[in-house]
């Protein structure tokens, strides 16, 4: 590539955190909003320098800088209204960034639906329940025309239940909400924070374009989670709690309201190596770094 690389991150979250962490070794400049300046100091802790966004209008300063950027990923979730992004930007989105090279669009698997346990991928017609991933998917369409109306390629990275340090089953235990709740033939996949910076990464210094479901090898009851980590630390895990019967709010329940297997085979054809390919070896590796002593 021979101009100088400059991403922007719309709401550097969890998964935007990791994002720039991971692309401010390559990157030349890597910038990130959030609504609070209260998360300054944790964005520029992962190589990110801070800008705040309410969703009503882009700042003077974030404008400045959005003049210069190759790369964005777009991470905020649709609110009531939609995309918060794309009515600020118009029908061109160089209009606002001419520099622009490439976009990511973080969305989830549950655009997907519910398939009973069998295996979905890319191809698969997306048929969503909830209404976060109806508004999913009318976002990823939003996108695909902008970015199809500005000849700028866009990732779609369909990302399935996230986890990481500080965010995981260990931290359920220490919080005392750890529980097994058991579905007949319930499964999920997962994804580690720091695979998706590595498949992101991936797609954008390769200027690759389309939908990718970025997810781990091994889609598994959220019950044998729970279990393996209480092995882990050498407790005894909680009691089963059949799900039928159980105390759930509504978003909860409509968690296991979608039962599916979701392939990841497009991403490791581009040669994406996950690093922690199933719940086990992700258990392992937060154990050993960041609980070595228990909890």
């Amino acid at each position: 590539m021979d101009y100088k690389l400059r991403l922007m991150i719309f709401g550097a979250g969890f998964s935007g955190r990791a994002i720039g962490k991971k692309l401010g070794e390559t990157f030349e400049f890597v910038g990130g909003t959030t609504r609070s300046e209260e998360k300054f100091e944790l964005l520029r802790a992962h190589n990110i320098t801070p800008f705040t966004f309410s969703g009503d209008a882009f700042s003077s300063q974030l404008e400045k800088e959005l003049s210069k950027v190759t790369h964005l990923v777009q991470s905020i979730s649709p609110d009531k209204t939609g995309d918060p992004i794309i009515p600020l930007i118009g029908d061109n989105l160089r209009t606002i960034m001419p520099e622009l090279k490439w976009v990511g669009y973080l969305s989830t698997v549950g655009v997907y639906g519910n398939h009973d346990g069998a295996w979905v991928d890319e191809e698969t017609i997306c048929k969503p329940v909830s209404k976060r991933s109806i508004a999913r998917v009318e976002a990823e369409n939003l996108w695909q025309e902008l970015c199809e109306k500005s000849d700028i390629p866009l990732a779609i990275l369909r990302l399935s239940g996230i986890y990481g340090p500080g965010r995981n089953t260990f931290e359920n235990y220490i919080k005392g909400t750890a529980r097994r709740l058991v579905k007949k033939d319930q499964v999920f996949n997962r994804i580690f924070v720091d695979d998706i910076a590595g498949a992101s990464e991936l797609l954008m210094l390769n200027n690759k374009a389309g939908i990718f479901n970025v997810t781990d090898n091994e889609p598994a009851p959220p019950q044998d989670v729970v279990a393996y980590a209480a092995q882990l630390l050498g407790i005894n895990p909680p009691d089963e709690i059949d799900f039928e019967t159980a105390e759930l709010s509504p978003m909860a329940r409509s968690f296991y309201g979608e039962n599916k297997r979701v392939s990841n085979a497009k991403i490791k054809k581009l040669g994406y190596e996950f690093t922690q390919p199933n719940y086990r070896a992700a258990l392992e590796y937060l154990k050993a770094n960041f609980y070595p002593n228990g909890i």
